[in-house]
């Protein structure tokens, strides 16, 4: 499994053949890119709809796109798409060679267009090359944990963690309209990922931070855990 981190929380995943985008937001600092320089994946999932998480989305409608319903809908409304996915909460949906399940995120959501468009509950994805599975062979499975725009959340510790397995988790650390460093360290400890890859940060000046803070409390818990701060479309390999 191959992530590739194009700044903010915009991440492009390579599942065997299969290849998704997540929350298209290519206005940011750490990115070169445009959207037109950038290949339209198989499918593209969106965690929530505040702007720096689906302002590109125009510029990727060919894709399938994976959702809530409720904002699957608001992407068929405003932006003319017409291959939707939409699905909720603990749902799993093949996409292609990845297997992707839905979680909630603690954050707050609302699609503002002429007037607030409900976009459902703000969400994280998992995303793995096997369904998940508590069978003795569940750990041959390659694992990546998507998780949104979110705050420290039990479910970390006691439902991603042990029952969905990841391997490696990208996290928001920019704090302010997310966890900062050192909650995003303990959810690192909390989910047992063997990677964790800082996002949301940096963008703008609310979330500017020194990312080696970051690095420094993921050292600080009990997590075995490496984490990889990379540059803007830098690519790492699961």
């Amino acid at each position: 499994m191959e992530l590739t981190w194009h700044g903010h929380s915009t991440w492009r995943v390579a599942v065997g053949g299969t290849t998704l985008l997540i929350d298209p937001f290519f206005d940011n600092p750490h990115t070169e890119l445009a959207p037109a320089d950038v290949e339209t994946p198989e499918y593209l999932l969106l965690t929530h709809a505040h702007a720096d998480h689906i302002a590109d989305v125009g510029s990727f409608t060919d894709a399938t796109i994976v959702a809530t319903p409720e904002l699957a809908g608001y992407v068929e409304d405003e932006h003319g798409a017409t291959d939707t996915i939409g699905m909720n909460i603990g749902g799993t949906v093949q996409c292609g060679d990845a297997s992707v399940t839905m979680h909630r995120a603690d954050h707050t959501n609302g699609a503002m267009t002429d007037y607030e468009y409900s976009a459902g509950p703000p969400t994280g994805f998992i995303i793995s090359d096997e369904q998940p599975t508590r069978a003795a062979d569940a750990d041959a499975a390659t694992t990546f944990y998507h998780s949104g725009d979110t705050a420290l959340m039990t479910e970390m510790r006691d439902v991603i963690g042990p029952y969905l397995s990841p391997d490696a988790a990208a996290l928001p650390v920019g704090d302010h309209f997310t966890m900062g460093p050192w909650q995003a360290a303990i959810a690192t400890d909390w989910l047992g990922v063997d990677h964790v890859l800082p996002m949301h940060y940096d963008t703008f000046p609310p979330v500017e931070i020194d990312v080696s803070e970051f690095e420094a409390a993921v050292e600080s818990t009990a997590s075995d855990a490496e984490a990889v701060v990379l540059d803007g479309d830098e690519t790492f390999s699961v």
